[in-house]
């Protein structure tokens, strides 16, 4: 990366130097000073896709990836703590049992009032959720009939307050026991009737909600920022500051955000029915064939799934008009390379898969790393690796950045276009499936992910102190 070396260099300067002008006021050790003296920074989230979760034997999430880049930034290690409530967590804030919370907290007014923030990364908006076949409530005095439930102490109870105050007659349960994705639960199975979640929440679980609805916003947009403890120290918060203004210089925060969110662009109510359908009646005969692909060619095994579903939808005997069979519709000159007899035998299919899709990305430029490689090499295994070079030269051309799938996402349409592929080596294609492939993979990637972690017979992450050191994964 460019000035790659200026910016490792700029992080120890500028805490030696934060550390000297605080040290100099002989003010007692500071909460900066106190972090980098323990070697840990303790951090409070909460269990979900936008923030943390256990994905697999490592921990992935945005607010994860985040607070561990933070944790490096000072050179320290990272502890994740998942509190039982939203109450608990601003609590260790608060007593100064926890640094940062690092748990998609809104900036509202109260909140300002008990904690510092950082800067600004992203917006929401508060979305009121209701299920697919009840009556849909066009505004927010028609919701009275029905029963509406929020976590407690959230800014959804901030913002029903402040709607109240002109609907007196608007009520609402604030639960203690339960996370957002419990409440969509619930309005599944029809056991409430409405909930209140964040525009990115909703967005990221519409697929595994497939019955949920958004009725209408609640809010204007909203900012969101880590939250830590108020107080005169500003330590913390300045290398906060410093740290953002770095990953946003290098285009780290970005890349994040097109890794977590940049696959949910639409939502298929039927497709996202059937898979949840097919987890339960197809996905078991096969899921241990994935999981020993997976081992041998080191891959996660719910990807492997997930290509499979975009595939065959899980059936073995699938055939196409083009003549590609089998759970991973194999070619047959793709077949013959990997040494397959037989297209639908489901072993042969899936390795032979995982294998193709493994050339793929030992072809692409060792530059080239995680997660972009994985997609890019599955945008190959669908377009072909010639094409894929096509739109990397195209988007090169253009400005952007060629290793990077969300600058080649934007790019790989143009290869349908006669004033772009009569300038390729590959010529004309359909640039535009291996965009909706990939991004049907990363959804089906989704729904598997949380469709184990639901089953589990034990919570993935209890809510005590976790000495977090293992990396994201994809």
């Amino acid at each position: 990366m460019p000035n790659s070396q200026s910016k490792v260099l700029k992080k120890p300067i500028f805490l030696i130097l934060l550390l000297c002008v605080l040290s100099a006021c002989n003010a007692p050790s500071n909460q900066l000073e106190q972090i980098l003296d323990r070697g840990e920074l303790r951090v409070v989230s909460r269990y979900g896709l936008t923030s943390y979760y256990n994905n697999g034997e490592q921990f992935a999430g945005f607010e994860y990836e985040l607070a561990k880049r933070f944790a490096e930034f000072l050179g320290v290690e990272l502890k994740v703590t998942v509190p039982p409530s939203l109450r608990k967590t601003l609590e260790m804030i608060d007593n100064g049992q926890a640094d940062i919370a690092a748990a998609g907290l809104t900036i509202t007014r109260a909140r300002q009032n008990r904690l510092r923030f950082g800067p600004i990364y992203h917006e929401v908006t508060q979305q009121l959720i209701y299920r697919h076949g009840s009556q849909k409530p066009r505004d927010i005095t028609e919701i009275n009939d029905g029963q509406l439930e929020i976590v407690a102490n959230s800014s959804h109870a901030e913002q029903l307050a402040v709607l109240q105050q002109e609907i007196p007659l608007l009520s609402w349960i604030e639960n203690q026991n339960i996370d957002t994705s419990g409440l969509l639960e619930l309005v599944q199975l029809e056991l409430i009737d409405y909930t209140i979640v964040d525009s990115n929440e909703m967005a990221t679980s519409h697929s595994l909600y497939p019955e949920l609805r958004v009725a209408f916003d609640i809010s204007d947009p909203q900012p969101i920022a880590w939250g830590m403890q108020r107080s005169d120290d500003m330590s913390l918060q300045l290398a906060v500051q410093a740290f953002f203004e770095e990953i946003e210089d290098s285009g780290y925060l970005d890349q994040l955000i097109e890794k977590y969110f940049g696959h949910i662009r639409r939502f298929d109510y039927v497709d996202s029915r059937a898979i949840h359908r097919r987890i339960q009646t197809h996905l078991p005969q096969y899921e241990s064939i994935f999981k020993a692909a997976a081992l041998a060619y080191d891959y996660d095994w719910r990807l492997l799934a997930a290509i499979a579903y975009q595939e065959s939808h899980w059936n073995p005997d699938a055939v196409s008009s083009t003549g590609v069979r089998g759970l991973m519709m194999l070619t047959q000159a793709t077949a013959n390379d990997m040494g397959v007899t037989q297209r639908e035998d489901p072993e042969q299919s899936i390795f032979a898969g995982t294998a193709y899709l493994t050339m793929m990305k030992n072809r692409l430029p060792e530059r080239i790393i995680e997660p972009d490689r994985t997609w890019l090499a599955l945008a190959a295994y669908n377009i072909g690796l010639g094409h894929l070079e096509d739109a990397r030269v195209i988007t090169e051309k253009n400005g952007g950045n060629p290793d990077r799938w969300a600058d080649v996402r934007e790019n790989l349409p143009l290869l349908a276009k006669q004033q772009w592929f009569s300038q390729t080596r590959y010529g004309y294609a359909r640039g535009g499936e291996p965009v909706r492939y990939v991004g049907n993979i990363r959804r089906y990637y989704d729904i598997l992910l949380h469709h184990e972690e639901v089953n589990r017979p034990s919570p993935p992450i209890p809510p005590t102190q976790l000495n977090d050191t293992l990396p994201a994964a994809l």
